[in-house]
C-alpha cells in the first residue's frame, strides 16, 4: 500500500503506480503530516511506518541496501523470512522458510514493533 498526499498530480502519480500492482490512498495534508519525520531518505520513509523506530529502520537499511533489487514487497519479505518463499516445479507449489541469523534479529525487531503498535 501506498499513501500520498492529495495534490495536483496525485492522481496521475496514482493510476501509473497502480499499474504495477500497488493500492494507493490519497490523503489530505492534515492526515499526511504525522507520517513525515525529516527529509527524505530511506531511513525517513521506514520509521514513518508504525512500529519502526530509529533502530530497527537504521537495520533495514543497513541489511536490505537497495530495495529495488526486489520485483515486489513480498520477494523482500520472502528475503528478510517473513513470509515463506516459494517455489514452482512443474504446476507444484513448494513453500519454504529459510532464515539466517541476521534476518533473524531484523525479524525480532519488527516483531516487537508490531507487537508495540499493536498494544
Amino acid at each position: 500500500m501506498i499513501g500520498m498526499k492529495a495534490c495536483g498530480s496525485a492522481h496521475h502519480w496514482a493510476r501509473k503506480l497502480g499499474e504495477f500492482g500497488h493500492t494507493i490512498k490519497l490523503m489530505t495534508a492534515q492526515f499526511v503530516k504525522p507520517y513525515v519525520k525529516t527529509n527524505k531518505n530511506d531511513m525517513a520513509d521506514a520509521e514513518s511506518i508504525p512500529g519502526i523506530g530509529p533502530i530497527a529502520a537504521s537495520a533495514i537499511v543497513a541489511t536490505v541496501g537497495s530495495a529495488t533489487e526486489f520485483k515486489n514487497g513480498r520477494q523482500l519479505a520472502a528475503w528478510m523470512g517473513l513470509v515463506p518463499r516459494q517455489y514452482a516445479s512443474g504446476g507444484k507449489q513448494n513453500c519454504w522458510a529459510s532464515v539466517s541469523a541476521v534476518m533473524l534479529n531484523l525479524r525480532t525487531l519488527l516483531i516487537h514493533g508490531a507487537r508495540a503498535v499493536m498494544k
